[in-house]
């Protein structure tokens, strides 16, 4: 599995990275992906979760396998969106857990207040054996509004990008988890469009069509849509 250690420009804040970090090879994904063979599932996070109050949502492609109503494809990590701003409600619910702050191909461990406020990804680490559990976005937003870290001009209610299964687990819409998944197209994402495609309704399909003319102008999936 490669992992993503882009940058999304708008999240960065002042402009630069601490120095530190652990360098993380881009070939050597197998060490890593063993650190995150034993990750959590949605019903363990939502069960963990329960009763928050800072709004959540499972993001990427278990996203979509909620949306769709059952799982498609194995899911190699787990991926939930929080605002920034809150985050601090969510790791009082993991006190016993680490938070490994993750950019540009590198791991800041048990991360300090610094880091966090240059970078939006962090991992939760369970201390005694090092593995991974759970990927934990730190969103941009205003208040209750969300701001997409592709184009801060994207501002949505958080009321309106959350969905929840019958079992009340919230989860990211189908159209902005796809247009995050549009800039790099992988094979698991254009199998994840094309599945999710059929099932949206005229709307959804308005809307991702205007997003990715607004992020990805010309992009391939625009022709489907």
């Amino acid at each position: 599995m490669a992992r993503d250690y882009g940058r999304d420009v708008n999240q960065r804040m002042d402009g630069g990275l601490p120095s530190g970090g652990i360098e993380v090879p881009p070939g050597d994904t197998e060490a890593l992906d063993s650190r995150w063979a034993h990750c959590w599932k949605p019903p363990d996070v939502a069960r963990r979760l329960a009763g928050i109050s800072a709004p959540w949502y499972v993001a990427a492609g278990w996203a979509l396998d909620l949306y769709r109503g059952e799982q498609t494809r194995a899911h190699h990590d787990i991926e939930i969106g929080v605002p920034a701003g809150r985050f601090p409600e969510i790791r009082e619910r993991f006190a016993e857990f680490a938070f490994d702050a993750v950019d540009s191909g590198r791991i800041w461990e048990a991360a300090t207040p610094q880091v966090l406020s240059v970078t939006w990804q962090t991992w939760l680490r369970e201390p005694d054996t090092g593995r991974y559990l759970l990927d934990v976005f730190r969103e941009q937003h205003d208040g209750d509004e969300w701001i997409c870290r592709r184009d801060a001009t994207i501002r949505l209610p958080y009321a309106d990008i959350i969905r929840y299964t019958s079992a009340r687990i919230p989860y990211l819409i189908p159209e902005l988890v796809l247009l995050f998944k549009a800039k790099h197209v992988r094979p698991k994402d254009q199998a994840d469009f094309d599945g999710v495609l059929p099932l949206l309704a005229h709307s959804q399909r308005a809307t991702l069509s205007t997003l990715l003319r607004q992020v990805h102008p010309g992009h391939v999936w625009l022709a489907a849509l």
